[in-house]
């Protein structure tokens, strides 16, 4: 099931597949590797590994792995860009002179952040 992660002993490492390519796509986890293969991504800790399919492989279909297995990133870039613009748009407006680039990137990282962790969040609560 996409989304379940199992936990292997390290110790059980012939599990591995030699086909299996280290990768920077996905989320770390304080992992020290990770690695794909096919919609297998697994993360190798000191003492395990903690493997889950994702319904589409990152390397084949970016978008589509965005949309189905991280739409926090998504959402979390969306309203950060969205947030960006809408501040940008006051800076140009004469009466907001006080606006600044550092409050644009703020605004946006903010709002970015906040909209990643809440919709991991209920990504987290619906699985």
């Amino acid at each position: 099931m996409p989304g379940k992660e199992i936990e292997v002993p390290k110790e059980l490492r012939e599990f591995m597949f030699e086909e299996a390519k280290e990768t920077i796509l996905g989320q770390k986890n304080g992992a020290l590797k990770q690695y794909r293969y096919g919609n297998l991504h697994i993360r190798e800790y000191a003492d395990k590994f903690l493997v889950h399919t994702d319904k589409i492989d990152p390397r084949v279909n970016p978008i589509g792995h965005l949309v189905y297995d991280a739409p926090e990133v998504l959402i979390g870039i969306a309203c950060a860009i969205f947030t960006g613009v809408t501040t940008a748009k006051k800076i140009t407006n004469k009466n907001s002179k006080k606006l600044s680039i550092t409050n644009v990137l703020t605004s946006s990282l903010l709002s970015g952040y906040l909209a990643y962790n809440v919709t991991k969040k209920i990504k987290k609560h619906l699985e």
